[in-house]
């Protein structure tokens, strides 16, 4: 009786200190890449705020040729939303809506995450002139983590994770536009 009394009096504290830990863990999280791909910034811009288009160079997308696709609304203008669904974890079910364009300068997305877990996040991608024939093309992400799920922060490196497939994204993008 006694050691069932100290293993529930551990088992406590330590999930006290797992609670008291996310309690000053952040929250948020941001990360973004950027490449210079050689072709003017309209042409580039034109390409990207069609979401479509994140299919033949997001990682994402590559991930699972077969994952079912829906779209609603007209593509390259707010209110489009691109959804998916696969068997592939890495990929789940989810969806992206156009929130805001500001034509040739920035397209702003919401992700929202269905499966394998639930979650909302913002993404955009930011285009700016470099001459009159390169165009430096920004992807980042901003996210959330609510408490207590925000503990998992500190033992992920999201920028590193993610970051990944946002410059594999952006190279691929560069070879496709450069041809």
């Amino acid at each position: 009786m006694k050691v069932i009394k100290i293993f529930s009096f551990i088992i406590v504290v330590l999930v006290s200190i797992v609670l008291v830990v996310a309690a000053i863990a952040p929250n948020d999280y941001a990360l973004k890449r950027d490449i210079v791909i050689i072709k003017n910034k309209s042409e580039v811009f034109d390409y990207i705020k069609y979401l479509k288009n994140q299919e033949n160079y997001s990682t994402w997308a590559k991930m699972d040729p077969n994952m079912k696709k829906n779209y609603q609304g007209a593509d390259g203008t707010t209110g489009f939303i691109s959804a998916w669904e696969s068997d592939n974890k890495q990929v789940g079910k989810g969806e992206q809506e156009i929130l805001k364009i500001v034509e040739g300068e920035r397209i702003e997305t919401e992700l929202r995450f269905y499966e394998p877990f639930e979650a909302t996040d913002s993404a955009y991608i930011l285009t700016e002139s470099v001459s009159d024939s390169e165009t430096k093309v920004t992807w980042g992400f901003v996210g959330h983590v609510s408490y207590p799920m925000n503990i998992l922060l500190l033992s992920m490196d999201m920028d590193k994770e993610l970051g990944v497939h946002l410059e594999q994204g952006l190279e691929n993008l560069k070879k496709l536009l450069e041809i």
